[in-house]
């Protein structure tokens, strides 16, 4: 395998997007619901292959590196980051014992969300060599390749 592919299990993917059509099919796409609809949000990824390593980012805007985990288990590089908005809620809570202001809000277009995506690593790299940096909202990862992968001439000698 010579690149980083998507983990996506077809079945699943599939079969929510059936019911996400039906769903809206059934429904409609009512604009004044706004909250009744599920929102998602899967960071946009962008994978370049370089002689010595495949190069990774994620736009990550409004989430900082606290928030964002990544790791490697087996040949899947995974970045996920669990968090959660109370004021898309629109619930009032306590803190500290006092009670906080309700947020209501006539429009709610920005979403902070949690995110799983998974990656299936190619077998010529080494994953204890990944790095990652975070700047501006753009998660950049650098998977190094395996020296023995990487292409080399080979000089033929005389005899």
């Amino acid at each position: 395998m010579k690149s980083v592919t998507l983990y996506r299990p077809a079945m699943l993917e599939n079969a929510l997007d059936d019911f996400d059509r039906y769903v809206e099919s059934f429904f409609g796409d009512s604009s004044l619901l706004p909250n009744a609809r599920v929102f998602t949000h899967m960071p946009a990824v962008d994978i370049q292959e370089t002689k010595n390593a495949y190069l990774l980012e994620a736009e990550l805007p409004g989430y900082d590196e606290e928030s964002i985990q990544i790791h490697v288990d087996g040949g899947t590089l995974t970045i996920e980051s669990k968090q959660d908005d109370p004021s898309a809620r629109n619930v009032s809570e306590k803190q500290e014992g006092k009670e906080k202001e309700e947020k209501v809000f006539i429009i709610r277009e920005r979403r902070r969300s949690s995110f799983t995506r998974s990656f299936k690593l190619p077998e010529n790299v080494d994953p204890d060599t990944i790095s990652a940096h975070f700047k501006n909202g753009i998660l950049s990862l650098e998977i190094k390749k395996r020296n023995e992968s990487q292409k080399r001439m080979i000089p033929i000698s005389k005899k």
